[in-house]
């Protein structure tokens, strides 16, 4: 009886959470993803659904994020048109990430030019789909960008923090904004801001600069002093101009203890 209360309270509790859902036909993938979201997102209601067709049951519900595998199809494929309109009448407010075997340039612009946010390869780590969708969901983009001579995966690397703020903003301003915010941060501040755009922990982003966790933290302490900010999600979007930069007069104590 304990049980079935406690998971009655769960679930009562899941419905007042913001929903991510997975659109994947074949179950075993689907179930994957989802046993990796549900631990990494725990912050969202992960649901699952074979088609999109779907998604009318959760039309009431505040959807946040809707990742929609594509496997082999191409972009233009009347059935993905189809799945991308479908998704964008249903849940208007949601953000849309597409989960495709393909990798190549062509189809990353294809996507993104039909209001895609997110652009997921499957070949990409498990963490980098993550911090992607982690970007998607602050109301960012992610696609993978082409590195020339450098082999993504296994060994991915970002682009130097200026281009890789730049490919995800289309407005001037924000652009010119993130040329100011640029000159107040060290070359290793402005790395960091790149890592933390794209929602990684300390531990990774201590991991993929060969620094240590403690350095990150510092680095991180500086960067939200410098930025005004209260959290990791704010300092990156001051950075990248879509939050107005506070007073540096005001007192920067509260704002300098990063989140771990």
């Amino acid at each position: 009886m304990d049980d079935l209360t406690n998971f009655s309270k769960r679930l009562n509790g899941s419905l007042h959470l913001p929903v991510l859902v997975i659109i994947e036909p074949l179950l075993l993938p689907r179930t994957c993803i989802l046993n990796v979201f549900r631990r990494e997102l725990a912050e969202f209601d992960i649901l699952d659904m074979a088609t999109v067709q779907s998604l009318d049951s959760v039309s009431a519900r505040d959807v946040r994020l809707v990742l929609l595998s594509i496997a082999d199809k191409p972009i233009g494929d009347p059935s993905v048109e189809d799945d991308l309109a479908f998704v964008a009448e249903c849940c208007p407010n949601a953000a849309i990430a597409i989960l495709s075997n393909h990798d190549d340039e062509p189809t990353a612009q294809a996507a993104m030019q039909r209001g895609v946010r997110g652009f997921l390869p499957t070949s990409l780590p498990i963490e980098v789909v993550i911090a992607g969708l982690r970007l998607v969901l602050v109301g960012g983009c992610y696609r993978p960008l082409p590195i020339a001579g450098i082999n993504r995966i296994p060994g991915f690397e970002p682009p130097d923090a200026r281009r890789f703020a730049s490919a995800y903003l289309t407005n001037d301003a924000a652009r010119a904004a993130i040329d100011r915010s640029l000159t107040d941060f060290t070359p290793r501040e402005q790395q960091v801001l790149a890592e933390l755009e794209l929602g990684l922990p300390n531990k990774l982003i201590a991991a993929k600069m060969n620094l240590s966790e403690s350095t990150v933290k510092m680095h991180i302490q500086h960067i939200m002093r410098k930025c005004a900010a209260h959290n990791r999600t704010e300092a990156v979007l001051r950075w990248r101009g879509r939050l107005p930069a506070q007073s540096r007069d005001h007192d920067p104590g509260a704002a300098s203890t990063p989140e771990t």
